[in-house]
């Protein structure tokens, strides 16, 4: 089954909870749906009034070994003591799998989402990442996906070039400057920046605040890429906004791991990978029917024409000076 044709429809509650069963959970409340666009993820509380979420992951996205290879990096990561949510272990495994999907638990965090202008948080959140980093940077994956030109760049612009869904008045300049902007990508593009395991999706959504105290969840991007990856998404507002951000970021995250500065000049082509990224996303996702529901903007001249606006942006800014460490670093 390709992702072309997938559908969710047979992931019905009774195979959710049928799937649960397997592994000895029963629910006493009702499968309440969290906000999640890919794989499908649930909140309820079991008969030991334990809070827990299962997550299902979309049949053919990832392979065994991937989830396999991701789970093991998280519980390495909580072995010494990552703020992070594992997934949790029964048995001695940790995914599981039923009617053709597999699927994880989690114990709930009782948490709230980090606020995107919560500059408070930014050395903690750093030195959580740069403990992180330091682990990821003794291992290695050697099926999760790597952070590259080819993967990241490339191959889903080749992907674009057969969607349907773009407006024919615009794919010339839209191919034109996105022709533009890989051969700038390619050109900043270091490749010879060491890679380590990262968590991959490092923004304010996928970090919890417990406590005052920051938890990383979602592992379900980590990949092999440049440590930079994970910090700069973190970054929003003007340039001396985000220089303050990063000085915050770095003085927590170089209590634990040491930081390269020549990795700051992958923070644009990082951005502009990850716009091309999203955009192919969703255009490959089109035919899930979550994914017209909640982005029905993606088949309007106006968001292509601003996307089109914001890719002409991104070759300005790849020429740009990039963000630097302060004097003290």
């Amino acid at each position: 089954m390709s992702d072309d044709n997938f559908s969710y429809l047979s992931l019905t509650p009774e195979v959710q909870l049928d799937a649960l069963a397997t592994i000895g959970i029963y629910p006493e409340t009702g499968l309440t749906a969290l906000n999640s666009y890919e794989n499908r993820v649930f909140l309820f509380t079991d008969e030991n009034k334990i809070r827990y979420v299962v997550k299902f992951y979309r049949p053919n996205r990832w392979n065994k070994s991937q989830l396999q290879e991701e789970h093991a990096f998280c519980l390495a990561l909580h072995q010494e003591s990552c703020p992070i949510a594992p997934p949790v272990v029964i048995n001695g495994e940790t995914l599981f799998f039923f009617e053709g999907y597999y699927f994880a638990l989690f114990n709930s965090l009782s948490a709230r989402t980090m606020e995107p202008d919560n500059i408070d948080l930014l050395y903690d959140v750093g030195q959580a990442l740069g403990k992180i980093h330091h682990i990821g940077a003794q291992q290695s994956f050697h099926h999760r996906e790597h952070l590259d030109v080819q993967t990241m760049l490339i191959s889903p612009i080749k992907e674009l070039h057969q969607s349907k869904l773009i407006p024919t008045f615009i794919r010339e300049p839209f191919f034109a400057s996105l022709s533009t902007l890989e051969n700038k990508i390619i050109e900043h593009y270091d490749g010879n920046i060491p890679m380590i395991c990262l968590h991959g999706d490092c923004h304010t959504s996928n970090i919890l605040i417990n406590k005052d105290e920051p938890f990383f969840v979602d592992f379900d991007d980590c990949k092999m890429g440049p440590a930079v990856q994970d910090l700069w998404m973190l970054l929003n507002g003007d340039k001396a906004e985000k220089q303050l951000q990063l000085s915050m970021l770095l003085e927590g995250y170089q209590e634990e791991h040491d930081f390269n500065n020549k990795e700051l000049a992958l923070i644009e082509p990082l951005r502009s990978m990850r716009m091309i990224n999203y955009v192919n996303w969703i255009n490959k996702r089109w035919t899930d029917p979550a994914f017209p529901m909640n982005f029905p903007w993606f088949t309007s001249d106006q968001y292509w024409k601003e996307l089109l606006q914001s890719l002409n942006q991104q070759i300005t800014a790849m020429d740009d000076n990039p963000l630097t460490l302060q004097p003290n670093y």
